[in-house]
């Protein structure tokens, strides 16, 4: 059995006017999807199944892994966005954030640099690690399952990711992805207490 693109979770034009259809139509219809095409190229004949990619992305280097964990990222991240999302989260995962970071603000702050800093293509996360809640980057393909970290939020900061709303403005993409978009309730079902 092949891997398959996973569905988005909401209709192609929901992110609208924040990311548009011709932005999801690209980066997910052709960029996740070159990865599941490429993924299945390398595995032809093996079974697949949501626990098969994290054992292959654990497991692995180099193509085999670039693309495993690039349908894993991928799919993580739209799962981090919802319409009508974004701004300060309540209930548990909000106080988590508080006592973690002082503030809602001093989060934002630390996601949006490192968001903002990522040399290059890559990710910003929202982790549960052993100290708590942090704020982590990864370059390229990388993610925190492979580094034993517990990843509850990502913004994908590779180019194709914003460059046909927002061009070269990576700042403004990740601002709209804060105000507009992150999906608290997503973070908090993958929050352990």
């Amino acid at each position: 059995m092949a891997y398959e693109l996973p569905a988005l979770p909401y209709e192609i034009n929901a992110l609208a006017p924040h990311i548009s259809q011709e932005t999801l139509e690209f980066h997910h219809g052709k960029h996740h999807q070159a990865y599941v095409t490429n993924l299945n190229n390398l595995t032809e004949g093996s079974v697949s199944n949501d626990s098969e990619l994290e054992k292959t992305i654990l497991e692995a280097d180099g193509g085999l892994f670039n693309n495993a964990a690039q349908i894993w990222n991928h799919t993580f991240y739209w799962n981090s966005m919802t319409p009508n999302g974004g701004g300060a989260p309540e209930g548990e995962i909000g106080e988590e954030i508080n006592s973690a970071f002082g503030s809602y603000e001093n989060f934002k702050d630390e996601f949006a640099k490192a968001a903002t800093t990522q040399f290059g293509s890559g990710w910003a996360w929202l982790i549960q690690g052993d100290k708590g809640l942090e704020v982590t980057q990864t370059s390229n393909a990388d993610l925190p399952l492979k580094h034993s970290q517990k990843a509850l939020l990502t913004i994908d900061v590779w180019e194709h990711a914003y460059y046909i709303d927002f061009r070269n403005a990576r700042p403004g993409y990740i601002d709209v992805f804060m105000d507009n978009l992150v999906n608290w309730d997503f973070v908090a079902k993958n929050f352990v207490s």
